[in-house]
């Protein structure tokens, strides 16, 4: 399954892209943060982002690492950084922007199912992840926690120019070519110009990220396919990525509500990371309930269906997601 990130040794540094939604249906932070800590600490990072943002807590762990991190980090926006990817975005020591690039912040939000107590809990983990990511674009911007509370409440957008003015970037850099194969219609606020350039945007640009404004900073070409009799492969023959890409995605948002419905969507992951089928995925979340919930014969009929016998969508508790 395609991760959102690749980091990868060049020039005595290395170089790590945030190219899709951080976490969502890939590997977690976790393996992120192994391969962030496999480099030499005083490598030179060059951390390119083109992402419309995705699990909050994710993105706030690589903020933390890529700070601790003892090498010049330096972020290229290749196009948006949105919502969590934005606050990511400020570890870099320096935050360049093409000047078609750009920059979102906006509160976490989140879901619930459960009793009032458990929205109330939810309530409070949003407030704590806002306090906390405000902070954050406080100290880069320099300006007060109340202005950057205000800024997040309205979902602020910001181009290259006004990210310099305001704080959240230091370098501008030549225009760019937009790509995206995310939806960013789920904002309220995505100005018209980004929405008609991702509509418009080459898929298979979207696939590599847009062009690099840096010779120092291009993204090498992959190597060429080979047949295992060492003749080249005819990429026209072989099956469409997106359609790859789009059946892969299906299937992980599948696994991903499975888990999420069952109670246990940490699960996910590792289901994720053995590609195990939706088949399989529901046997082992029922035995895991099974295991946790033993079932328990009353001694009177009680009314209404047992546990045992409810459907699957009945054995809801409580779910929730948190983005950034």
């Amino acid at each position: 399954m395609k991760s959102w990130y690749t980091i990868r040794a060049r020039d005595g540094g290395a170089e790590v892209l945030i190219y899709d939604e951080i976490g969502a249906y890939g590997v977690s932070a976790k393996g992120f943060l192994a391969e962030l800590g496999a480099l030499p600490d005083d490598a030179p990072i060059d951390l390119r982002i083109n992402s419309p943002g995705g699990s909050v807590f994710d993105a706030v762990a690589i903020h933390n690492a890529l700070s601790r991190h003892a090498g010049t980090v330096t972020v290229w926006i290749d196009g948006i950084a949105a919502s969590a990817a934005s606050y990511v975005a400020m570890a870099g020591d320096a935050i360049v922007m093409p000047e078609n690039a750009f920059l979102m912040i906006h509160d976490p939000s989140g879901l619930v199912m459960g009793t009032a107590a458990d929205m109330r809990d939810m309530a409070g983990t949003l407030d704590k992840i806002a306090a906390s990511m405000l902070r954050g674009y406080a100290a880069r911007s320099g300006k007060t926690e109340d202005e950057i509370a205000a800024l997040m409440a309205a979902e602020t957008w910001f181009d290259a120019a006004e990210a310099l003015e305001a704080g959240l970037a230091t370098q501008l850099a030549e225009p760019v070519r937009i790509a995206a194969s995310f939806d960013i219609a789920r904002f309220r606020n995505a100005p018209p110009e980004l929405v008609e350039a991702v509509e418009t945007a080459d898929p298979d640009i979207a696939e590599t990220g847009p062009d690099i404004v840096d010779d120092a900073n291009d993204v090498a070409a992959p190597p060429e396919a080979h047949d295992p009799d060492g003749t080249a492969a005819d990429a026209s023959a072989g099956p469409d990525p997106a359609s790859i890409r789009a059946e892969a995605i299906d299937h992980a948002r599948a696994v991903v509500d499975l888990c999420r419905l069952a109670g246990q969507p940490q699960m996910a992951g590792r289901f994720l990371e053995e590609d195990a089928s939706l088949d399989a995925v529901r046997a082992a979340l029922l035995d895991a309930r099974a295991e946790a919930q033993p079932e328990i014969t009353p001694h009177h009929p009680q009314p209404g269906r047992s546990a045992t016998t409810r459907p699957w969508g009945d054995v809801i508790a409580r779910t929730f997601k948190l983005k950034g």
